[in-house]
């Protein structure tokens, strides 16, 4: 048929480009170590290249193919359940009992199991990461780039991984805080070595809310900077870690430092808890409505702060980009609202402004026990809406002060999504602004001519009519010449780019006092705070909401 006909055609340009593409890269190579009289690497001829590139094409889409037909009938029906379940919105899925303890470890920050990042690049398990702190890491004889051959359970019979699918083998290199896993792996020399450890629980730190003073130059004012990356909690044990409680903490520690203004950073956090989310607006204002919650049919009810006591009454500031979502966009909605605060970054948040619920199946099905578990399905039962009754969903939530990012000329968020809610409104709730910032105007007026007088500023807003360009060109060259100069052209902008995000600007962090102790005597906590502290002094938003709080008044 016609339609097999352009299809084959399509895949012909499109191997024909992957062929080019590795090509142009092993030449430029080869060009830059003739440049630089480097020895280590072998020159080829031409031909020789483009026969490599060949074969590396086709060992990709055989590893490709292999990894297809690895695919088992859950892993059908997953795919089958989901393209149903995501007809009716962009974040109504079905979870394979797989994907919900992923997704319950996004949500509590942490797992069981040895603490090793796994990827699978052809018919052997990688390990990419291992993470500070873990089993692992503490064993001392696993290392990044080693395969893993086989799994025991301690002292049981090694089953071969070769070949399995890495869903199946983490499934099996996981286990219960205590218990030993054999791993039997190749090492980078040749050499096979099994290797036991002791699974723990591992405690995934960049999930969790934390906090650093900062100051600049020569000024004595103070300024606390809490990092929120996500509303976690553990909703299956009442003990277990929130964020509201983390937060709460933080904002505690920071006040016992005296400090002037307080910066919650939100970006790229996609959100998370509900309950948590009101609970962290209630530490900056009165009792009052947080948001108003609707479901299909009945009335929106509001859930509140209960609470008259403001644990931090000074001024504040949310960092927001395109990436903040759903619990992220309640807190900044709320704040601004309030008028408690102001809201900086992009021009709006990304506009997810309806709430989800997961439904066990093995809950509404009786009996079939020897089938179980059949998974969970994560639905859409409710929007959110702000307390002046507006949606969140689509538009997000504007900043009082736009600063300019690499996507500000492209459409990113919810809006962008197949399927989405529409945008709506309901009465607004009863509350009281407080107005806490009088000079906003002011502050956003010279915010502006700061960033449009600043290089980096200036650069960034280059870079984002570039990026959206990129983005919108539908067809690519398969003529070698013609690619590598484009690509040569694409390197260099994005090397001026990248040089930009390595300066550091004026500006100091420290550990707060009540965190010293526990920090310092640790080596691994100094050096992960220490590695966090060098980021943040290279970041260009962070130095101007930094001097956007030393105009608060």
């Amino acid at each position: 048929s016609e339609s097999k006909k352009e299809l084959k055609i399509f895949w012909e340009k499109y191997i024909k480009y992957q062929v080019m593409t590795k090509l142009a890269s092993k030449l430029a190579v080869q060009e830059t170590a003739k440049a630089d009289n480097d020895t280590t690497v072998e020159i080829k001829t031409y031909e020789e290249l483009e026969e490599k590139s060949r074969k590396e094409v086709l060992k990709t889409f055989e590893d490709w193919y292999k990894r297809v037909k690895m695919r088992d009938r859950s892993d059908l029906l997953n795919m089958y359940f989901n393209t149903i379940a995501s007809a009716y919105d962009p974040h109504s899925s079905y979870m394979a009992p797989k994907d919900k303890k992923n997704f319950d470890i996004q949500m509590t920050g942490q797992l069981e199991g040895i603490g090793a990042t796994l990827t699978q690049p052809n018919a052997y398990i990688k390990i990419v990461k291992i993470v500070p702190g873990s089993p692992c890491y503490k064993q001392g004889e696993l290392e990044v780039n080693d395969l893993i051959l086989k799994v025991a359970q301690g002292d049981k019979e090694p089953v071969n991984v070769v070949d399995m699918k890495m869903d199946d083998a983490i499934q099996m290199i996981r286990g219960k805080k205590g218990t030993e896993v054999r791993l039997t792996v190749k090492k980078m020399d040749g050499t096979i070595k099994v290797i036991p450890i002791i699974r723990d629980v591992i405690v995934l730190e960049e999930t969790f809310a934390k906090s650093a003073i900062i100051k600049k130059g020569g000024k004595n004012k103070k300024v606390g900077y809490i990092n929120l990356p996500r509303f976690y909690a553990n909703f299956s044990d009442r003990n277990g870690r929130t964020c509201a409680v983390d937060v709460e903490k933080e904002v505690k520690k920071l006040n016992k430092e005296n400090i002037d203004k307080l910066i919650i950073d939100l970006r790229n956090n996609g959100g998370g808890s509900l309950q948590d989310v009101v609970k962290i607006v209630g530490l900056f204002i009165k009792k009052g409505p947080v948001v108003q919650v609707k479901s299909r049919i009945g009335s929106p009810y509001v859930l509140k702060d209960e609470n008259a006591n403001i644990l931090y009454d000074g001024q504040l500031i949310i960092m927001i980009n395109e990436f903040s979502a759903s619990a992220s966009e309640i807190l900044a909605a709320a704040i601004q609202d309030y008028g408690r605060g102001i809201i900086v970054g992009s021009k709006h948040t990304f506009g997810k402004g309806t709430v989800q619920r997961f439904v066990s199946i093995d809950q509404i099905i009786r009996g079939y026990e020897e089938l179980k578990p059949f998974g969970n399905l994560k639905l859409t039962i409710q929007k959110f809406y702000r307390i002046n009754g507006g949606a969140t969903q689509l538009k997000g939530v504007s900043s009082d002060i736009v600063l300019p990012d690499g996507y500000s000329q492209m459409d990113i968020g919810e809006k962008e999504l197949d399927y989405p809610l529409e945008w709506d409104e309901i009465l607004p709730a009863s509350y009281t602004k407080t107005n806490s910032i009088s000079n906003l105007k002011e502050i956003e007026i010279n915010s502006q001519k700061r960033v449009k007088s600043d290089t980096s500023f200036m650069l960034i807003n280059k870079y984002a009519g570039w990026l959206k360009a990129t983005r919108d060109e539908e067809i690519e060259t398969l003529n070698l010449e013609k690619y590598r100069a484009k690509e040569k052209e694409r390197k260099n902008k994005t090397k001026r780019f990248s040089n930009m995000s390595k300066i550091k600007y004026n500006l100091q962090f420290s550990v707060l006092k009540a965190d010293s102790v526990k920090i310092y005597s640790d080596t691994i906590k100094q050096n992960r705070m220490e590695s966090w502290h060098k980021e943040l002094e290279k970041d260009i938003y962070i130095n101007e909401v930094f001097n956007i709080a030393q105009e608060m008044n």
